[in-house]
């Protein structure tokens, strides 16, 4: 708009010339272009980018607001999107200029920011920090990609959650298992690595992309997507209307499921969680070939090889079992048959992963590598990739332990109680929901010994369940662990929340050992993902 206007609940409509929310639209039209082609998205972006250029010197990225600062990388993004379609040179000039002016998050990390708590905004982070790597584009200095590689390290090891997410409410605020993690925060960083995946084929972005989407994001939204959580927490007891241990806590809103709870930007912003993700599960690869780097069930067209087009479906139950069917559909060449590399990313989580075509044993590759399968391909092919998942684990804050099986975490199993509430007034909603249970969560791993996890925790898979279109509820888990638990009296509800976490090995168990249920973290609403370690 050419002036602001008053705010209302829920909407935003002041400082309308900050460059922040056009940075927005760019990527609203990149998504409409790619859907429609429509010729006047490159007609209109050009002369926005020529603005900008001209714009800038004079009114940079921070004259309104710090925000553009922050998130360019989504300005620069859509720059470097546009020049491969145009390829005129004035967009690299923009893109210079766009990272000169945008926030620095390779001296955040020289710093190390990222080892303190409140240094910086959750969604700012997790939206800002793929900006050095996608500038790598056109300033192919390593030292861009290491950066970023070095703050994740810190993020995980000083604010890291099991889920693949960071403790951020809305501060970064380290990783007590009980301090919030934003929605927006998850879906930014997916799409954050999304791009990274996109320009380094990196497996480790690919591996943490999967931890995000398959545990994080569907735990945060409701089943009908109509309500959501502003912040989760990896130790969740309870979702209640009450003022936690938060940076910012919005009237005691934050953990409730509503429209409008905590603040209404994760509303709006959650649904483009899964389309980009389905949009990153393939890739283009420089030796015209094609890459399967993170896997659901899908199907693309691509042109491969000789520039032939084919269709190529993916079928599977992934993340719920281990096996994933690629068939090349359809070659539309006159030959019905084309040449070319077929890669295929093998997590780090699996040991040796097993690739058949037709049936017959191609490789065996191990874990953390890409495997390429080079041959001529035609219709009715089969490419068998097995991912064997075995249970492993991974430790986090005061030596807690999380369970994990291939990308997914597993959290104690919990009886849901929701309950309807309604608001007195209009500003977080009209209604939300709380969920409670009268089920004990205070347990504590029995010791055990991590090198024989096959024999510590008993597996279950529901293969009619894995069958369902929707997993992630409580009801339709499809897979099952069981592991020897005691309880710990000493560690009780404390501000609605679980309380201090027990430090691994010191706090008292009570009682004879029991035996509890865990579920895909995904899967459930009121957890323990984070495990005190006790005695036998």
């Amino acid at each position: 708009p050419e002036k602001d206007y008053p705010g209302e609940p829920g909407l935003q409509r002041d400082n309308s010339q900050d460059w922040w929310p056009r940075m927005v639209v760019l990527k609203i039209l990149q998504q409409y272009y790619s859907a429609t082609n429509d010729k006047r998205v490159v007609a209109f972006m050009t002369k926005y980018f020529r603005y900008q250029l001209n714009t800038l010197p004079q009114k940079p990225l921070g004259h309104w607001s710090s925000w553009a600062e922050f998130r360019a990388c989504d300005n620069l993004q859509a720059v470097y999107w546009l020049y491969n379609l145009t390829g005129e040179d004035f967009l690299l000039e923009l893109g210079h200029l766009l990272h000169r002016q945008s926030f620095s998050f390779i001296d955040m990390v020289d710093r190390g920011d990222l080892r303190r708590t409140c240094t910086i905004h959750c969604v700012n982070l997790a939206q800002g920090i793929k900006e050095p790597i996608i500038y790598y584009q056109q300033d192919t200095d390593r030292k861009y990609i290491d950066a970023v590689k070095e703050g994740f390290r810190d993020i995980r090891r000083f604010h890291g959650q099991p889920q693949g997410m960071y403790g951020g409410d809305e501060a970064l605020h380290g990783n007590n298992p009980t301090q919030g993690s934003e929605l927006c925060s998850a879906v930014e960083l997916m799409y954050s690595l999304e791009k990274m995946v996109e320009i380094t084929g990196d497996i480790d972005f690919a591996d943490h992309l999967e931890r995000i989407a398959f545990n994080a994001l569907p735990a945060q939204i409701s089943d009908d997507f109509m309500t959501k959580q502003y912040f989760q927490q990896p130790n969740q007891v309870m979702v209640t209307r009450h003022r936690r241990n938060f940076d910012q806590d919005h009237e005691g809103t934050d953990l409730a499921f509503g429209t409008l709870t905590g603040y209404p930007c994760c509303f709006s912003n959650m649904h483009q969680g899964w389309p980009k993700f389905t949009q990153h599960l393939w890739y283009a690869t420089p030796d015209n070939g094609i890459a399967a780097i993170v896997y659901s069930p899908s199907e693309v067209t691509a042109n491969v090889g000789d520039n032939v087009p084919v269709v190529i479906s993916e079928d599977t139950y992934y993340p719920m079992d281990h096996q994933i069917t690629f068939t090349i559909k359809e070659v539309r060449n006159k030959v019905k048959q084309v040449k070319f590399p077929f890669h295929l990313r093998v997590p780090k989580w699996c040991k040796q992963a097993e690739i058949r075509v037709n049936g017959k044993m191609e490789q065996t590759v191990k874990g953390g590598k890409i495997a390429i399968v080079d041959r001529i391909w035609k219709r009715n092919d089969k490419i068998e990739l097995y991912l064997p998942m075995e249970v492993f684990t991974s430790t986090w804050y005061e030596n807690a332990v999380s369970i994990e099986r291939g990308p997914l975490v597993y959290a104690l199993k919990m009886e849901e109680n929701w309950e309807k509430k309604e608001f007195k007034d209009s500003w977080y909603g009209s209604y939300y929901y709380q969920v409670t249970s009268s089920d004990p969560w205070n347990y504590g791993l029995v010791d055990f010994d991590r090198n024989r996890m096959n024999e510590v925790a008993q597996v279950s898979i529901n293969s009619q369940k894995q069958q369902l279109d929707f997993p992630w509820n409580q009801e339709n888990a499809p897979v099952e662990i069981k592991m020897k638990a005691r309880l710990i009296p000493t560690w009780t509800v404390y501000n609605e929340m679980a309380g201090p976490q027990p430090f691994s090995f010191c706090g008292s168990a009570e009682g004879g050992e029991q035996e509890i249920t865990l579920i895909p973290y995904g899967c459930t609403t009121l957890r323990i993902s984070e495990f005190p370690v006790v005695g036998k």
